[in-house]
């Protein structure tokens, strides 16, 4: 086994896009989260094209140049977009069955690779769309985070990211938010995933606000730039060298 990766009985999820892709199984994969409401996702969704995609992406597929890493690329649509615009572009998962479906979408250089493990290569830009700068898990995650990043990135490269801010989740009825300062961060998560009458096993995300990423940024030795925001507590960030 890759160290890092996810054993292919364990990944749900992957399961569940390889049958999709395949027209089989459900359509739906149901994610479960220990602080907000049970969500349904059509399994289309991680299929979808360009002119599907959230204006948060497709801004973030403008600002990337050079030699990319794509972390958590998943079935490969966002770095099937760059290869064609001419990008360099590895494609990273640690589903060996979204690895697969990347490369039958055709993506040249897809490989099954946690992103702590990544060796000996410098990129322009890191790119963590889909909030895939969650795999932090927690607060105290982002000095190995930022370490890793500094490791990987060329001299003058770029961090480009999205995220969202679950503050909406804390609003009283009067417009004010409760907030436990004794708590965790809010933004610290626990999923898990159904498909099929099949679950996954619980695993640790994050979803952070802009104000701490650039704290957090600050704290070593870079700096957060807040790019583009909707109206549901989307945004996307970029980050560079201080």
């Amino acid at each position: 086994m890759i160290e890092g990766v996810l054993r292919k009985e364990d990944d749900i999820m992957g399961l569940a896009l390889a049958n999709y892709q395949k027209g089989e199984g459900a359509s739906t994969l149901k994610v479960f989260c220990d602080k907000a409401e049970d969500e349904t996702y059509e399994l289309a969704y991680f299929f979808r094209s360009y002119e599907e995609m959230p204006e948060t992406e497709k801004r973030a597929l403008d600002l990337v140049s050079g030699k990319t890493l794509d972390v958590g690329s998943g079935t490969g649509i966002h770095a099937k977009i760059l290869q064609e615009k001419g990008i360099a572009i590895k494609a990273i998962d640690i589903s060996l069955y979204s690895i697969e479906l990347a490369k039958l979408q055709g993506v040249n250089n897809a490989v099954c690779e946690n992103f702590y493990e990544v060796r000996s290569e410098k990129y322009d830009t890191l790119l963590f769309l889909m909030n895939g700068i969650g795999l932090v898990e927690t607060l105290d995650g982002f000095e190995t985070f930022f370490k890793k990043c500094d490791e990987l990135l060329s001299p003058n490269g770029q961090i480009i990211f999205d995220s969202s801010d679950l503050i909406y989740l804390l609003e009283e009825e009067d417009g004010s938010y409760q907030i436990n300062l004794n708590d965790a961060y809010y933004g610290e998560v626990e999923y898990q995933v159904e498909y099929d009458y099949l679950k996954g096993e619980p695993f640790p995300w994050l979803f952070i606000d802009f104000e701490n990423l650039a704290f957090y940024a600050e704290e070593f030795g870079f700096k957060a730039e807040l790019i583009y925001e909707d109206e549901h507590y989307n945004y996307l960030g970029r980050i560079v060298r201080k």
